[in-house]
């Protein structure tokens, strides 16, 4: 950091030593006697003693040279009348004369330039900062992250899990940047851009780093707001300048992160409200994926969790013509997530990750590699000599229910009525046919709200549901404040989530499934 701030330390001692070298050079050049502070009633006196040879009047003081002495300066009285000092001064035939003092060129010099210079300055700083070791000359530069797999840890697709659709997708990626000529020979060539498309955290950057490991090329990775600034014009520079340097580095990958900040559509009803400096940037985007010049060599990746709203430009053939869909894993690819980041912790038994997996439908690969952590953080408050299924159950209860109230203590009858609750979910859905097995219940206070719980653990993962095992849910949900009824004969407000959720059910069999 000190190579970098002492160069300009150093150009900003030498402005300081010019300014005030030059200001020494002029207060020499005009050094003259300094005129000695007299008081207005001396002033009057020497006036009438007639020792005073010329006077010079300005507005607020008065520099009067005598006949024989040093040169006087009197500041004058406000309000007083300038008649009867010229009066008194004819009289006395002293001459006089009206003149304005000037302040000396150098101060308003001075004056003039310090405003716009400590303004210049003060944007110097926010650019600085805001863009950190490149300074504000790198507007269009481009702020492109590069992954070389000599320099960093390459990450291949053994290190990605649970999506073994979207490997199989693009390993054809990975075969044209690794044998170019096979596909040059018979004519083909690879989509320009393939377009990755999950919910958060599925491992869309994870995928496409590992399609640059598996080929062995570089990486250039930018999220898609970091090419929209305040200035008009620096989103378009800085795409250009990024495949510049794709190109000479080429074969490459290009990554475009959260590409839906710059690639929303650019009609329907926001047209009246398009930001114009967004609009630039996906132009120039379009030019350099698909345009008049050769991006031999360069494969296009881009990452969106909302296709929805992309411009039917972007997507179309030529661009990002490949659509891959990343979505949650299934119970196996879980396990193997989990497998992957258990890797990285110390593990008692490796078998009980399928219970963990089992324990964690719709999870993404961020939520598991979070499971994992907190697991391991569990296993160390506890002071275990590695991570265990406890760890995972208290894991696994702390992300989905939050953290236990240690400090919340209920009554004995609120305990009581919150067994009563969680005892009626469990019999109901030990009862009915449809309904996931019972895995855990709990009255231990955790989260916002939550008094207890009831988890159900799925065998399997569903994909449809039937009418019956929606009504058998709702069955489920609803037994809860029926056995609270049943035993004190009214209701209390602990089955609020339960009759929110279930309504949400019901209004969708009748409402989107026709179930009515």
């Amino acid at each position: 950091m000190s190579e970098e701030v002492s160069p300009r330390r150093r150009q900003l001692f030498w402005v300081l030593l010019a300014i005030a070298i030059g200001l020494s050079v002029q207060s020499m050049w005009d050094k003259e006697p300094r005129p000695q502070q007299t008081p207005y009633s001396s002033f009057l006196q020497l006036i009438e003693s007639d020792q005073l040879s010329s006077v010079e009047i300005a507005d607020t003081q008065i520099h009067a040279t005598q006949k024989s002495g040093p040169k006087l300066l009197v500041k004058r009285i406000p309000g007083q009348d300038s008649d009867e000092l010229v009066e008194l001064l004819r009289a006395h035939k002293v001459e006089f004369t009206g003149t304005r003092v000037e302040t000396p060129w150098w101060q308003s010099f001075l004056i003039g330039l310090a405003m716009p210079l400590a303004f210049v300055m003060l944007l110097y700083w926010m650019f600085s900062r805001r863009l950190g070791k490149a300074g504000p000359m790198s507007f269009g530069r481009s702020a492109a992250k590069i992954y070389d797999r000599s320099k960093d840890k390459a990450v291949t697709f053994d290190d990605v899990a649970g999506v073994d659709e979207a490997k199989a997708e693009l390993r054809e990626f990975v075969d044209f940047l690794q044998n170019p000529t096979r596909y040059a020979s018979l004519g083909a060539h690879l989509p320009r851009g393939a377009l990755l498309v999950g919910p958060p955290g599925t491992g869309k950057t994870l995928l496409a780093r590992a399609v640059a490991g598996e080929a062995n090329v570089p990486f250039f990775s930018i999220s898609g707001s970091e090419f929209v600034e305040m200035f008009v014009g620096v989103g378009a520079a800085r795409v250009r300048s990024l495949f510049e340097q794709a190109k000479e580095r080429a074969p490459c990958i290009v990554f475009l992160d959260e590409l839906d900040a710059i690639g929303k559509s650019r009609g329907g009803l926001g047209t009246m409200a398009t930001n114009d400096e967004r609009e630039q940037t996906l132009n120039q985007l379009l030019i350099e994926i698909d345009g008049f010049e050769d991006n031999a060599g360069v494969i296009v990746m881009a990452a969106t969790n909302r296709p929805e709203t992309l411009d039917p430009a972007l997507v179309r053939a030529g661009r990002f013509d490949r659509q891959i869909l990343v979505s949650r894993p299934d119970i196996r690819g879980r396990e193997a997530i989990l497998a992957i980041h258990a890797r990285k912790v110390t593990m008692l038994d490796d078998s009980i990750l399928r219970d963990v997996a089992r324990r964690t439908p719709g999870m993404s690969g961020a939520d598991l590699a979070n499971v994992v952590n907190e697991a391991a953080l569990a296993a160390a408050r506890r002071g275990g000599k590695g991570v265990e299924l406890q760890d995972f159950e208290e894991a696994v209860d702390r992300i989905q229910l939050g953290l236990k109230k240690a400090a919340h203590i209920m009554s004995r009858a609120e305990r009581a009525r919150v067994a009563f609750h969680e005892g009626g979910h469990a019999l109901v859905a030990l009862s009915v046919k449809h309904a996931d097995p019972v895995h855990k219940v709990t009255i231990v206070p955790r989260g916002i709200g939550a008094l207890g719980a009831t988890l159900q653990l799925p065998t399997d993962d569903h994909y449809l549901m039937t009418r019956e095992e929606l009504a058998d849910q709702l069955c489920v949900m609803l037994a809860g404040r029926s056995a609270e009824k049943l035993i004190y004969g009214t209701e209390s407000t602990g089955a609020s989530d339960d009759l929110e959720r279930a309504t949400e059910t019901a209004r969708a069999m009748v409402c989107r499934y026709g179930m009515s």
